[in-house]
């Protein structure tokens, strides 16, 4: 772990592109303990100057789509185009015991092993969304060590589940084809908020049913509202099994690149993201620090301790515990 002392020196081989550093960096940043909270900040200021330089660039689908297989496939590609390569792989965790399986980068061999690619497998530790509470900060480290393009690989997500989008440039939803009840890929949410729609196994007995999936989602890409008017979304495939049609989707991301840099738009985006994300982490952080004091507390557990009894409603208990609240900062 990263202590005061050697905070100097973590820096520079961060800077360097040295992985052990990166990895270490991450975990400082992830932890939990107070202690660590100030020294994972400096490290946070020292390296934003040396951040905004890559592609950010999210990949989501439902559970089965072939996420880990088709971020093989790109990574492997990337890396031939000569381009380093930072994938933060987004797992669940349990909500009983809070642990979990950090799987995916058991499916990414190639990548693991790759020295121009970086793999770091990040527990959801009950976040919803699809991401992590420190998703941003791991992509912003994984800039600051070089890395051309940092792909984020969401947990296997439902319609709502679209944080990802608040975090990345290009947002690219993997879709099957013939898995059942085909008015689920169309309907609003991650549709909406998505820039490039991909169906993935595109390949044997299973062509034709892209083919026509492909169409419908075309079709209903029509009626929906766009993120940026001079972007449509477009719909494509690809077998990431037998890497066909990863060069084209890599080309239309570029597009999108180059789309957004009209205007100014892309610097738009990323400025508009920082603000959300510095008033989201102002609302966690003032939360915290209002239920770490003594009689706050107390009078939570008091409103808890009637809803029990069922002397008050729910809703009577929150407006006790705020109205309170209210009354201690207007003092």
């Amino acid at each position: 772990m990263i202590n005061a002392d050697r905070l100097d020196g973590a820096v520079e081989r961060l800077l360097a592109g040295d992985r052990v550093a990166l990895a270490q960096a991450m975990t400082l940043v992830e932890s939990t303990f107070p202690a660590h909270q100030g020294l994972a900040s400096d490290l946070l200021d020292r390296i934003m100057p040396h951040t905004g330089r890559a592609k950010r660039v999210g990949i989501t689908g439902v559970p089965g789509a072939g996420k880990s297989t088709f971020l093989e496939a790109l990574g492997g590609y990337l890396l031939t185009c000569d381009m380093k390569v930072a994938v933060i792989a987004i797992d669940p965790s349990s909500p009983l015991s809070g642990g979990s399986i950090l799987g995916d980068k058991t499916r990414m061999l190639m990548l693991s092993r790759a020295q121009n690619a970086f793999i770091r497998p990040v527990p959801t530790g009950g976040y919803l969304g699809g991401t992590s509470r420190r998703t941003r900060e791991l992509m912003l480290l994984c800039e600051a060590a070089g890395y051309d393009v940092v792909i984020v690989e969401t947990v296997g997500v439902g319609q709502s589940e679209v944080d990802i989008a608040h975090l990345v440039d290009c947002f690219l939803s993997l879709q099957l084809a013939g898995a059942g009840d085909e008015l689920q890929g169309i309907k609003k949410g991650i549709m909406e908020m998505a820039d490039i729609i991909v169906i993935n196994k595109d390949d044997g007995d299973n062509h034709p049913q892209v083919m026509m999936t492909r169409q419908m989602y075309q079709a209903a890409l029509h009626i929906m509202r766009r993120k940026y008017p001079a972007w449509s979304p477009p719909v494509l495939t690809c077998s990431a099994l037998q890497q066909q049609g990863i060069d084209d989707i890599w080309r239309c991301i570029e597009d999108f690149y180059r789309q957004m840099a009209l205007d100014n738009q892309l610097d738009a985006l990323r400025k508009r993201q920082y603000l959300e994300s510095m008033h989201k982490q102002i609302e966690e952080n003032t939360l915290q620090a209002l239920f770490a004091r003594g009689d706050i507390q107390d009078r939570y557990q008091q409103a808890l301790q009637q809803v029990e009894n069922h002397c008050l409603s729910p809703r009577a208990a929150v407006n006790s515990v705020v109205n309170y609240i209210c009354e201690k900062i207007s003092d």
